[in-house]
Protein backbone atom coordinates (compact mmCIF):
# COMPACT_ATOMS: atom_id res chain seq x y z
CA UNK A 1 0.00 0.00 0.00
CA UNK A 2 1.56 3.66 -1.18
CA UNK A 3 0.76 6.36 0.28
CA UNK A 4 -1.55 8.53 -1.49
CA UNK A 5 -3.96 11.61 -1.40
CA UNK A 6 -6.64 9.55 -0.87
CA UNK A 7 -4.56 7.47 2.20
CA UNK A 8 -3.70 11.18 3.70
CA UNK A 9 -7.02 12.28 3.77
CA UNK A 10 -8.30 9.05 5.48
CA UNK A 11 -5.55 10.16 7.97
CA UNK A 12 -7.11 13.40 8.62
CA UNK A 13 -10.43 12.13 9.19
CA UNK A 14 -9.35 9.60 11.74
CA UNK A 15 -7.41 12.52 13.38
CA UNK A 16 -10.59 15.08 13.45
CA UNK A 17 -12.37 12.01 14.56
CA UNK A 18 -10.17 11.92 17.75
CA UNK A 19 -9.75 15.48 18.48
CA UNK A 20 -13.89 15.33 18.68
CA UNK A 21 -13.57 12.54 21.46
CA UNK A 22 -11.32 14.62 23.61
CA UNK A 23 -12.43 18.50 23.16
CA UNK A 24 -15.50 20.34 22.15
CA UNK A 25 -14.20 22.71 20.85
CA UNK A 26 -15.38 22.48 17.03
CA UNK A 27 -18.98 21.36 18.23
CA UNK A 28 -20.09 24.73 16.89
CA UNK A 29 -18.63 24.03 13.42
CA UNK A 30 -18.95 20.39 13.23
CA UNK A 31 -22.38 20.16 15.03
CA UNK A 32 -24.71 21.74 12.14
CA UNK A 33 -23.40 19.97 9.52
CA UNK A 34 -23.26 16.66 10.39
CA UNK A 35 -26.83 17.25 12.21
CA UNK A 36 -28.71 17.06 8.61
CA UNK A 37 -27.44 13.80 7.48
CA UNK A 38 -26.53 12.23 10.82
CA UNK A 39 -30.28 12.60 12.38
CA UNK A 40 -29.26 14.76 15.50
CA UNK A 41 -25.84 14.11 15.22
CA UNK A 42 -24.08 13.63 19.31
CA UNK A 43 -20.81 13.46 19.75
CA UNK A 44 -21.17 9.74 19.76
CA UNK A 45 -22.10 9.96 16.09
CA UNK A 46 -19.52 12.96 15.06
CA UNK A 47 -17.00 10.34 16.41
CA UNK A 48 -17.71 7.67 14.46
CA UNK A 49 -18.53 9.25 11.29
CA UNK A 50 -14.80 10.92 11.21
CA UNK A 51 -13.29 7.47 12.44
CA UNK A 52 -15.70 5.53 9.97
CA UNK A 53 -15.04 7.56 7.13
CA UNK A 54 -11.06 7.88 7.81
CA UNK A 55 -10.51 4.15 7.85
CA UNK A 56 -12.40 3.06 4.90
CA UNK A 57 -10.78 5.79 2.83
CA UNK A 58 -7.84 4.34 4.13
CA UNK A 59 -8.66 0.50 3.47
CA UNK A 60 -9.99 1.28 -0.22
CA UNK A 61 -6.38 1.73 -1.19
CA UNK A 62 -5.08 -1.87 0.60
CA UNK A 63 -5.67 -4.39 -2.22
CA UNK A 64 -3.04 -4.33 -4.64
CA UNK A 65 -5.08 -6.99 -7.31
CA UNK A 66 -8.03 -6.47 -8.89
CA UNK A 67 -11.02 -7.01 -7.96
CA UNK A 68 -14.98 -6.92 -9.09
CA UNK A 69 -16.05 -3.73 -7.43
CA UNK A 70 -19.15 -3.82 -8.99
CA UNK A 71 -20.26 -7.05 -7.46
CA UNK A 72 -18.96 -6.44 -4.43
CA UNK A 73 -21.58 -2.92 -4.46
CA UNK A 74 -24.24 -5.25 -5.36
CA UNK A 75 -23.53 -8.23 -2.21
CA UNK A 76 -23.22 -4.41 0.20
CA UNK A 77 -26.56 -3.38 -1.20
CA UNK A 78 -28.20 -6.33 -0.23
CA UNK A 79 -26.19 -6.95 2.89
CA UNK A 80 -27.37 -3.09 3.87
CA UNK A 81 -31.02 -3.86 3.04
CA UNK A 82 -31.48 -6.94 4.80
CA UNK A 83 -29.77 -5.68 7.61
CA UNK A 84 -31.77 -2.47 8.41
CA UNK A 85 -35.17 -4.65 7.27
CA UNK A 86 -33.81 -7.54 10.18
CA UNK A 87 -33.27 -4.58 12.37
CA UNK A 88 -36.82 -3.26 12.23
CA UNK A 89 -38.10 -6.80 12.34
CA UNK A 90 -36.14 -6.56 15.68
CA UNK A 91 -37.58 -3.77 17.09
CA UNK A 92 -41.42 -5.74 15.87
CA UNK A 93 -39.97 -8.74 17.93
CA UNK A 94 -39.03 -6.62 21.26
CA UNK A 95 -42.28 -5.19 21.35
CA UNK A 96 -44.29 -8.60 20.86
CA UNK A 97 -41.81 -9.80 23.85
CA UNK A 98 -42.58 -6.79 26.19
CA UNK A 99 -46.49 -6.59 25.35
CA UNK A 100 -46.14 -3.34 24.48
CA UNK A 101 -47.38 -1.17 21.57
CA UNK A 102 -45.82 -1.11 18.00
CA UNK A 103 -46.51 2.88 18.08
CA UNK A 104 -44.59 4.22 21.27
CA UNK A 105 -41.17 5.54 22.12
CA UNK A 106 -40.10 2.79 25.17
CA UNK A 107 -37.50 4.32 27.78
CA UNK A 108 -35.28 2.05 29.62
CA UNK A 109 -34.20 3.62 33.23
CA UNK A 110 -31.99 0.74 33.58
CA UNK A 111 -28.23 2.67 33.97
CA UNK A 112 -28.70 5.44 31.94
CA UNK A 113 -31.96 6.80 29.96
CA UNK A 114 -32.08 5.02 26.91
CA UNK A 115 -34.85 4.99 24.10
CA UNK A 116 -35.99 2.95 20.78
CA UNK A 117 -38.86 3.36 18.84
CA UNK A 118 -39.87 1.38 15.13
CA UNK A 119 -39.29 4.82 13.57
CA UNK A 120 -35.48 5.31 15.35
CA UNK A 121 -34.38 2.20 16.85
CA UNK A 122 -31.70 1.85 19.16
CA UNK A 123 -31.54 -1.99 19.88
CA UNK A 124 -28.55 -2.49 17.75
CA UNK A 125 -26.60 0.30 19.06
CA UNK A 126 -27.14 -1.35 22.95
CA UNK A 127 -25.32 -4.33 22.03
CA UNK A 128 -22.39 -2.20 20.80
CA UNK A 129 -23.01 0.17 23.56
CA UNK A 130 -22.35 -2.82 25.98
CA UNK A 131 -19.11 -4.29 23.91
CA UNK A 132 -17.72 -0.34 23.84
CA UNK A 133 -18.67 -0.33 28.20
CA UNK A 134 -16.98 -3.34 29.34
CA UNK A 135 -13.87 -2.70 27.01
CA UNK A 136 -13.14 1.28 27.61
CA UNK A 137 -15.97 2.34 30.28
CA UNK A 138 -14.08 5.13 32.60
CA UNK A 139 -12.69 6.26 29.10
CA UNK A 140 -16.35 6.81 27.88
CA UNK A 141 -17.96 10.41 28.40
CA UNK A 142 -21.31 10.74 30.49
CA UNK A 143 -22.36 13.24 27.25
CA UNK A 144 -21.86 9.75 24.95
CA UNK A 145 -25.06 7.89 24.98
CA UNK A 146 -24.17 4.45 24.50
CA UNK A 147 -27.68 2.67 24.59
CA UNK A 148 -26.71 0.02 27.28
CA UNK A 149 -29.78 0.83 29.12
CA UNK A 150 -31.47 -1.76 26.47
CA UNK A 151 -28.90 -4.46 26.49
CA UNK A 152 -30.74 -6.45 28.88
CA UNK A 153 -34.42 -6.38 26.90
CA UNK A 154 -33.12 -7.21 23.25
CA UNK A 155 -33.87 -10.63 22.12
CA UNK A 156 -31.55 -13.32 21.42
CA UNK A 157 -31.97 -12.50 17.94
CA UNK A 158 -29.98 -9.32 17.62
CA UNK A 159 -26.81 -10.74 18.77
CA UNK A 160 -27.06 -12.60 15.22
CA UNK A 161 -28.44 -9.70 13.63
CA UNK A 162 -24.94 -7.50 14.33
CA UNK A 163 -23.25 -9.98 13.54
CA UNK A 164 -23.89 -8.69 10.02
CA UNK A 165 -22.67 -5.23 10.45
CA UNK A 166 -19.07 -6.57 10.25
CA UNK A 167 -19.65 -8.31 7.06
CA UNK A 168 -21.28 -5.46 5.65
CA UNK A 169 -18.03 -3.28 6.38
CA UNK A 170 -15.80 -5.74 4.79
CA UNK A 171 -17.67 -5.96 1.44
CA UNK A 172 -17.92 -2.07 1.59
CA UNK A 173 -14.31 -1.75 1.57
CA UNK A 174 -13.98 -4.17 -1.55
CA UNK A 175 -16.83 -2.25 -3.18
CA UNK A 176 -14.57 1.03 -2.48
CA UNK A 177 -10.90 -0.01 -3.96
CA UNK A 178 -9.25 1.84 -6.37
CA UNK A 179 -11.96 3.88 -7.44
CA UNK A 180 -11.65 7.31 -9.03
CA UNK A 181 -11.23 9.72 -6.25
CA UNK A 182 -15.25 11.38 -6.38
CA UNK A 183 -16.76 7.95 -6.08
CA UNK A 184 -14.60 6.85 -3.41
CA UNK A 185 -15.47 9.82 -1.21
CA UNK A 186 -18.84 9.54 -1.79
CA UNK A 187 -18.53 5.66 -0.85
CA UNK A 188 -16.94 6.18 2.23
CA UNK A 189 -19.17 9.20 3.24
CA UNK A 190 -22.43 6.74 2.54
CA UNK A 191 -21.10 3.75 3.73
CA UNK A 192 -20.32 5.62 7.11
CA UNK A 193 -23.75 7.06 7.11
CA UNK A 194 -24.97 3.53 6.41
CA UNK A 195 -23.55 1.72 9.34
CA UNK A 196 -24.21 4.58 11.63
CA UNK A 197 -27.79 4.55 10.43
CA UNK A 198 -27.77 0.74 11.64
CA UNK A 199 -26.16 1.00 14.94
CA UNK A 200 -28.25 4.20 15.80
CA UNK A 201 -31.54 4.72 14.17
CA UNK A 202 -32.48 1.85 11.44
CA UNK A 203 -34.32 1.59 8.42
CA UNK A 204 -36.29 4.43 8.77
CA UNK A 205 -33.72 7.03 10.42
CA UNK A 206 -31.60 9.43 7.84
CA UNK A 207 -28.11 7.82 8.15
CA UNK A 208 -29.65 4.76 7.10
CA UNK A 209 -31.80 6.45 4.37
CA UNK A 210 -28.55 8.48 3.34
CA UNK A 211 -26.57 5.52 3.40
CA UNK A 212 -28.03 2.71 1.41
CA UNK A 213 -29.81 4.90 -1.42
CA UNK A 214 -26.24 6.97 -1.60
CA UNK A 215 -24.45 3.56 -1.93
CA UNK A 216 -27.29 2.76 -4.27
CA UNK A 217 -26.68 5.91 -6.51
CA UNK A 218 -23.03 5.10 -6.81
CA UNK A 219 -24.00 1.40 -8.38
CA UNK A 220 -26.41 2.96 -10.64
CA UNK A 221 -24.58 6.75 -11.76
CA UNK A 222 -20.88 6.37 -10.19
CA UNK A 223 -19.91 6.45 -13.98
CA UNK A 224 -21.80 9.53 -15.18
CA UNK A 225 -20.73 10.98 -12.13
CA UNK A 226 -17.02 10.63 -12.70
CA UNK A 227 -16.92 11.27 -16.28
CA UNK A 228 -18.85 14.72 -15.62
CA UNK A 229 -16.58 15.91 -12.92
CA UNK A 230 -13.75 14.66 -15.14
CA UNK A 231 -15.05 16.72 -17.88
CA UNK A 232 -15.83 19.61 -15.87
CA UNK A 233 -12.03 19.73 -14.21
CA UNK A 234 -10.76 18.26 -17.69
CA UNK A 235 -8.82 15.36 -15.98
CA UNK A 236 -7.48 12.69 -18.56
CA UNK A 237 -6.29 10.87 -15.70
CA UNK A 238 -9.98 10.46 -13.94
CA UNK A 239 -10.99 9.53 -17.60
CA UNK A 240 -9.05 6.98 -18.03
CA UNK A 241 -9.46 5.36 -14.01
CA UNK A 242 -13.11 5.64 -14.37
CA UNK A 243 -13.10 3.63 -17.59
CA UNK A 244 -11.87 0.61 -15.60
CA UNK A 245 -15.22 0.40 -13.84
CA UNK A 246 -17.80 -0.40 -16.61
CA UNK A 247 -21.20 1.23 -15.73
CA UNK A 248 -23.88 -1.17 -14.85
CA UNK A 249 -26.03 -0.18 -17.75
CA UNK A 250 -24.89 1.38 -21.04
CA UNK A 251 -26.58 4.66 -22.83
CA UNK A 252 -26.46 3.56 -26.09
CA UNK A 253 -27.94 0.63 -25.43
CA UNK A 254 -30.90 1.92 -23.78
CA UNK A 255 -33.71 4.11 -25.37
CA UNK A 256 -33.35 8.10 -24.10
CA UNK A 257 -36.34 7.38 -21.61
CA UNK A 258 -34.84 4.31 -19.86
CA UNK A 259 -31.78 5.60 -19.74
CA UNK A 260 -33.34 9.18 -17.76
CA UNK A 261 -35.81 6.53 -15.65
CA UNK A 262 -32.43 4.17 -14.66
CA UNK A 263 -30.58 7.18 -13.56
CA UNK A 264 -33.16 8.83 -11.81
CA UNK A 265 -34.62 6.06 -10.10
CA UNK A 266 -32.93 6.28 -6.72
CA UNK A 267 -34.29 9.59 -6.15
CA UNK A 268 -37.65 8.11 -7.00
CA UNK A 269 -37.42 5.59 -4.58
CA UNK A 270 -36.07 8.88 -1.43
CA UNK A 271 -38.99 9.99 -1.91
CA UNK A 272 -40.93 6.76 -1.57
CA UNK A 273 -39.03 6.24 1.43
CA UNK A 274 -39.73 9.66 2.96
CA UNK A 275 -43.29 9.17 2.30
CA UNK A 276 -43.69 5.91 3.84
CA UNK A 277 -41.88 7.00 6.61
CA UNK A 278 -43.98 10.26 7.26
CA UNK A 279 -46.85 7.68 6.49
CA UNK A 280 -46.24 5.76 9.34
CA UNK A 281 -45.77 7.97 11.22
CA UNK A 282 -49.03 9.22 10.80
CA UNK A 283 -50.92 5.94 11.13
CA UNK A 284 -49.38 5.20 14.52
CA UNK A 285 -50.01 8.97 15.73
CA UNK A 286 -52.09 9.64 19.08
CA UNK A 287 -53.57 13.34 18.46
CA UNK A 288 -55.09 14.10 21.18
CA UNK A 289 -53.09 13.48 23.83
CA UNK A 290 -49.97 10.78 24.98
CA UNK A 291 -50.75 7.87 26.74
CA UNK A 292 -47.84 7.08 28.68
CA UNK A 293 -47.25 3.96 30.52
CA UNK A 294 -44.76 3.50 33.69
CA UNK A 295 -43.50 -0.16 35.01
CA UNK A 296 -42.64 -0.40 38.40
CA UNK A 297 -42.95 3.33 39.83
CA UNK A 298 -42.33 4.08 43.15
CA UNK A 299 -44.95 5.87 44.98
CA UNK A 300 -43.37 9.10 45.65
CA UNK A 301 -42.64 10.19 42.28
CA UNK A 302 -43.33 14.42 41.68
CA UNK A 303 -44.17 15.07 38.34
CA UNK A 304 -43.74 18.90 39.12
CA UNK A 305 -45.00 21.15 36.19
CA UNK A 306 -45.61 18.02 33.47
CA UNK A 307 -49.68 18.16 33.76
CA UNK A 308 -50.27 14.11 34.14
CA UNK A 309 -53.85 12.60 34.23
CA UNK A 310 -53.80 9.49 36.23
CA UNK A 311 -56.08 6.84 34.60
CA UNK A 312 -55.27 3.85 36.51
CA UNK A 313 -51.81 2.29 38.70
CA UNK A 314 -49.58 2.48 35.54
CA UNK A 315 -51.43 4.76 32.82
CA UNK A 316 -51.15 8.53 32.57
CA UNK A 317 -52.42 11.13 29.40
CA UNK A 318 -50.69 14.18 28.75
CA UNK A 319 -51.92 16.94 26.98
CA UNK A 320 -50.97 16.64 23.34
CA UNK A 321 -50.24 20.25 22.93
CA UNK A 322 -46.66 18.95 24.84
CA UNK A 323 -44.06 18.80 22.11
CA UNK A 324 -42.98 14.77 21.91
CA UNK A 325 -39.06 15.05 22.51
CA UNK A 326 -39.51 17.49 25.15
CA UNK A 327 -41.95 15.01 26.98
CA UNK A 328 -39.48 12.16 26.68
CA UNK A 329 -36.51 14.33 28.23
CA UNK A 330 -39.06 15.87 31.06
CA UNK A 331 -40.40 12.61 32.11
CA UNK A 332 -36.41 11.41 32.77
CA UNK A 333 -35.53 13.59 35.67
CA UNK A 334 -38.96 12.72 38.21
CA UNK A 335 -38.51 9.01 37.12
CA UNK A 336 -34.67 8.67 37.05
CA UNK A 337 -34.17 5.34 39.93
CA UNK A 338 -38.03 5.68 40.10
CA UNK A 339 -39.24 3.12 37.78
CA UNK A 340 -38.25 -0.03 35.53
CA UNK A 341 -39.43 2.12 31.84
CA UNK A 342 -42.05 3.63 30.49
CA UNK A 343 -43.73 4.39 27.42
CA UNK A 344 -45.39 7.17 25.31
CA UNK A 345 -47.21 7.21 22.38
CA UNK A 346 -46.12 8.69 18.81
CA UNK A 347 -47.69 12.00 18.27
CA UNK A 348 -45.42 13.44 15.22
CA UNK A 349 -47.77 16.54 14.58
CA UNK A 350 -46.00 18.03 17.75
CA UNK A 351 -42.88 18.79 15.47
CA UNK A 352 -44.61 21.00 13.39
Amino acid sequence: MKLNKTILVGFLFIALGGFVFISDILNPIIRPITYTFLMGSSKGKDIMFFALMGILLILSQIIPRKIDVTKYLKISIVIGSVLLILGNLLEVVFRLQMGIKLNTVFCSMTNTMSSTSILHTHLLKSILGEVITKIMGPFVQSNINTGVGLYSYVPTVGFLIILLIPVLFITLTFANQKRPWPTAILLSFFSSCLIIGAIDGGLWGTPAMVGIIGIWYIYRNGYYLNEFIASILNDNKLLKENEKIPAPYQKDKLSKKRFILKRALPILVIVLMLFLRCGIGIAGAEVDYYTVNIENMSDDVDFGHIPMEKIDNTTYHVTSNYNEMQLLNDLKVPLNNSCEYYTVSWNIFSYF
